[in-house]
């Protein structure tokens, strides 16, 4: 193979339509006279979606939240990537890896509707939102408006800020039952002083599953003068993600979650007239201010991530995110309406159906979620996380399109059993 051939095929690898989703193809084109919602409930569709999965026999899997799993098709073709990047070796780092991370980079941008220079792939949401934390121009006396339930993560970075660059945060609760949107809209309001100049907010909070009003909370604060942060590392892939609709300032994501993409990608988003104030994370000085490369420099990483994305994209786009949402969403309201009304449990997730999608958390009274989550894998074989701290107190749980109404009746009864 001359070089021009290799370079032609290397630049196409990961990026072009998988043929290992033709069934996948077939499937959907048989129920295109279905709306989402009503396919949601199709058991026969949704058995197929689940034999690309390989799936663990030991326990019911309800934590997908932290990582959803590879799908068999996305799995083989990050092997394979995985064995031509390391035939080629430094020939394909030096050659067209760039290119390729650039032409997946575009995809995604076409998915979340923004300019192509306003998108970088990262290695998750925490690398992500802190380079913008991190790297935010600063002074003594600012102050950071986030939320007692945003994530670990990225409120430790703000302490690190604040610790170093004598930034004051500010931290409120999200009502975790609001009447409207109104409501969760005036709990940011509220912290807002002449100081402000930043706001953290999540697109779907990750240990309740509340999906948050990102644009009223946006057009406010714009209003205001200050800037705003999306984290929605559990919004992408799970509900949609607009950038123009959205108006943020910034954004974040894991790829590995909800596109179920393999670990260690992840992107952010900068609106384009914002890049040329913010630090990068590691310096990259041969590029233009608002060039979106500039925040993205992190040394050699694992390019086949970077490959297997487009494929994860492929996968994600034949189901499609309208039936994969609607089936999300139907999942969860399936346990949470057997079980919401029942003495002893508790749900910290909205009853409103519109504000949230697969994810809920569930208590029991007076058992702690360790408790709770100990029982759920040792007596029912059910695989759920813990959540005990910013006012809620329950296990997440977290179903996948592959997760079957019998596997939620098991957890059902389990509820009911402890409760």
């Amino acid at each position: 193979m001359n070089k021009r051939d290799f370079l032609k095929k290397a630049s196409l690898m990961g990026i072009t339509a998988s043929p290992f989703i033709s069934q996948i193809e077939k499937l959907v084109s048989s129920v295109e006279h279905l709306s989402p919602l009503q396919l949601a409930s199709d058991e026969d569709f949704w058995a197929v979606i689940r034999a690309d999965y390989k799936l663990k026999p030991d326990y019911i899997n309800l934590e997908n939240g932290y990582y959803c799993f590879l799908p068999q098709p996305t799995l083989n073709h990050l092997i394979d990537h995985i064995n031509e990047v390391n035939y080629q070796g430094s020939y394909y780092m030096r050659t067209v890896q760039w290119e390729n991370k650039k032409k997946v980079a575009e995809k995604l941008a076409s998915i979340v509707n923004c300019s192509t220079d306003e998108l970088v792939i990262t290695r998750n949401t925490t690398e992500s939102l802190d380079t913008i934390i991190g790297g935010f121009p600063w002074q003594a006396g600012d102050e950071a408006i986030m939320a007692r339930q945003d994530y670990g993560a990225m409120i430790n970075m703000f302490r690190q800020v604040e610790r170093r660059q004598g930034i004051k945060r500010v931290v409120i609760d999200v009502p975790m039952h609001p009447q409207s949107d109104e409501e969760v809209v005036a709990a940011y309001e509220a912290a807002i002083t002449k100081n402000t100049k930043l706001l953290m907010v999540c697109h779907l909070v990750n240990i309740t599953g509340h999906i948050l009003p990102i644009r009223k909370i946006c057009d406010m604060a714009h209003a205001k003068g200050v800037e705003v942060m999306v984290d929605g590392a559990h919004a992408f892939a799970q509900i949609e993600v607009d950038m123009k609709a959205l108006d943020c300032d910034y954004y974040g994501t894991s790829l590995h979650k909800w596109m179920s993409v393999p670990l260690g990608a992840g992107f952010l988003y900068v609106k384009k007239s914002k890049i040329a104030q913010i630090w990068p994370l590691f310096a990259e000085e041969d590029l233009k201010p608002d060039d979106i490369r500039r925040l993205n420099h992190t040394g050699t990483h694992p390019v086949y991530t970077d490959l297997a994305i487009a494929n994860a994209i492929d996968y994600h786009n034949t189901i499609g995110l309208e039936r994969k949402s609607a089936r999300l969403r139907f999942l969860q309201n399936y346990w949470t309406d057997q079980v919401r009304d029942l003495d002893h449990i508790v749900l910290n997730t909205p009853k409103d159906r519109q504000r949230s999608c697969a994810i809920a958390n569930v208590g029991i009274k007076g058992m702690k979620p360790a408790e709770l989550s100990k029982t759920l894998l040792e007596k029912y074989k059910i695989w759920t996380v813990a959540i005990d701290g910013a006012g809620v107190h329950g296990c997440r749980i977290t179903p996948n399109v592959y997760t079957t109404l019998q596997e939620l009746d098991v957890f059902v009864a389990a509820l009911k059993d402890m409760a």
